[in-house]
Parts: structure tokens; sequence; C-alpha cells
């Protein structure tokens, strides 16, 4: 329940003067890269997960399209058992209050069902997302669907606005991947298996693109706020992303009407992915303090292999220097930060890496 700012009248000789009482938000958020576009945010006594893929569905069973992408060979089911390790390394059900979708692919949404069945957490994203859940028994009330827009509370003090975004990829190069495409109806999970076919043409298409998540809290000693966005194309990150005939506007603008209605000029943190050529067209408008990269990892490793090579892009490197913009590049799954007020620092997660193997960082 949201906390009521408060004020307190203070008697003087000359009168009364009030003095507002603290912001009644967090102080701070921990930000968990679990892998991937996988992150855990812990906002006081409130957890999300965004993505949450920890299943890995093996690179073979994928085939056609232009992305190689399109289709897979059989059906698959969620790999229950890693989320379950996964969820008890992060402190268990009670660590997980809200699942955020960035979009509908099998490497961001096929897990899904699996931390809301696990957690009892409500879902947010797209439509295909929610389509994807029901396929899974998850009830249709537990998914919201955002279209971009939209403001919420997300815990005492922090608000989230949805930003509506672009998949990476190009239309004329693997169009399968990159086109806004929705389902228009709940799949059908295989009679014998139960499983669902990942493809992105076939039951995990993007779900109209992507969805981005800026967030703005207000903490006791100042705001502070991050965004996050799970993929990005620069070829038409200026282009109004049309959906069913409905136009939900260009991405880049659609960022810079959330941060007017936060009343942000800049950002403490940009969590993304995209290059360089994405960068050179977000950092202008969002002037982050730091950024974090995802979705650089890979698709097909085993999640409890542990990170396999450390980040390096080397251009894109020398814009975000080039640029003031501190790089928190993550060297481990499980890595762990903490931003507030002042910035964003790492710490320790040790007990949490222990526990699923991962012995230290690759460097």
């Amino acid at each position: 329940m949201l906390k009521m700012i408060l004020a307190t009248a203070i008697a003087l000789s000359a009168g009364f003067v009030i003095l507002p009482i603290a912001a009644a938000g967090p102080s701070f958020v921990d930000i968990t890269w679990m892998s991937m576009a996988n992150l855990h945010y812990q906002i006081g006594s409130t957890g999300i997960i965004t993505d949450g893929y920890i299943t890995r569905i093996p690179q073979a069973a994928f085939f056609g399209g232009s992305s190689g992408l399109a289709s897979t060979s059989e059906t698959y089911r969620p790999d229950v058992d890693a989320v379950r390790r996964v969820l008890s390394a992060i402190g268990g059900p009670p660590s997980v209050n809200l699942l955020l979708t960035g979009h509908s692919h099998w490497d961001h949404s096929f897990d899904t069902a699996t931390w809301a069945s696990l957690t009892g957490a409500p879902i947010v994203g797209s439509r295909t997302s929610c389509f994807q859940v029901m396929a899974e028994t998850v009830p249709a009330e537990e998914c919201t669907v955002v279209e971009g827009g939209e403001r919420m509370t997300v815990a005492d003090d922090v608000i989230m606005h949805v930003v509506r975004w672009n998949h990476s990829g190009d239309p004329d190069r693997n169009p399968e991947q990159h086109n806004p495409v929705e389902l228009d109806a709940v799949p059908e999970p295989d009679p014998e298996t139960g499983g669902l076919r990942a493809g992105v043409a076939e039951d995990f298409p993007n779900g109209g693109g992507t969805r981005g998540f800026l967030f703005v809290a207000n903490g006791p000693d100042g705001r502070f706020s991050w965004f996050q966005q799970s993929s990005a194309s620069a070829v038409d990150l200026d282009v109004p992303i049309v959906v069913d005939g409905v136009d939900h506007g260009a991405p880049i603008d659609n960022l810079r009407a959330a941060l007017d209605e936060a009343e942000l000029e800049r950002v403490d943190l940009w969590i993304g992915t995209g290059g360089l050529a994405v960068a050179e067209l977000v950092v202008p408008v969002i002037r982050p303090t730091a950024y974090l990269p995802i979705h650089w990892d890979g698709l097909w490793e085993p999640f409890e292999d542990g990170l396999s090579r450390p980040f390096s892009q080397a251009t894109l490197q020398a814009f975000l220097a080039e640029s003031g913009v501190e790089l928190v590049a993550p060297r481990q799954f499980m890595d762990l930060w903490r931003l507030d007020a002042s910035g964003i620092r790492p710490r320790s997660n040790d007990l949490a890496k222990q526990a699923l193997g991962f012995a230290g960082s690759v460097r």
C-alpha cells in the first residue's frame, strides 16, 4: 500500500513552519542480472522479475526464415526445476511480486508462466505474452496487457512508465523476427507433450515489438530512475509501430513522452541492448549516468554453465566514454548492483552464485 507523504508542523516563535517529511519511497533498488535479458529488481519489499528465461532450448531445434528462428522441429516445455533453483537463490517466492515481459520471443517469455505458478505473481506484458501464459493454465485475470503509455505504481513511491518499443533486426533482412506481430488467440499445446512451439513465426512472435520500462523512485534522499529495454533496432527507431491498424507511435518519441510525463531530463541508469547504432540514438535522449548492457551473452549455452566470456563491444565502449556514460559491465550471471540517488555500485552476491554453482567472474 502506498504511504502518504506527511508533513510536520513545528511551532516557532514567529508561528508555524510546515516542513515536509522525507518521501516514503525506497532508498535504493538492488538489481541482479541473471543472464541474457533476465533481471531481478528488489525495491524495498517488492521484487520484480523481467523476462526470466532460464530454460535453454537448443539451437538445433530452430530452422526457417531469414533469421533461422522461424520454426522449431518439436515442442518444448519449460525447465521448471531450473527456474525453481534460481527462484530459491534470489530468496524464494516472497522475492517475486511482479513479472514483466519485455517482449514475447521464447528467449524472454518462455518461462513466464512457470515463474507465475511458482510465485503467484501477476504478469504485465503484451497480448501475446498473456496468451502464451494462458496456454500454460495461468488464468487470464493474472496477466495485464500493456500497449505502451501506461503509468503504473509498482512499489511505494515507485512509478513505472511503459514505453512501446521496437525489436532488433530489419524488416527487409529478418522480418519474421523484427516486424511487430501479436498472437490473435491462445496457442494450443501439443496434446502429447503439453509443450509449445518456440519459433518466432510460431507460438512466440515478438508481441507487437517490445515494451521498455522507465522506473522512477522517490526515495528519502532524492529521486532515482532507470530505463530498461530488452531489444532495439536503429533502422526504424523513429518509425511508428503499427499493429492491426493501430499506430502505437515511434519508439524514440514514446521514450521522450515517458520522460516528459515523469518530469525527467535524464536517467541514472540505462539497462539495455542494441550496440553502438542504438546507443547513438538513445543516449542523447535519456542522457544516462551509467549503462548496464544486457542480452549480449548468447542464446544457447546452458544457464548453469555460467557466463563464458566478458563483455566486449569496443565501438560502443568508446562512444559511452566520449559521452560521459559509465559502463557497468557484468562479469558473471547473478551479478548484483545497488542503485540509489547517489549512483550505482556493485554488491556481493556470493551466496546466490554459490547456490547456482557460479564460482567466479569471467574477465
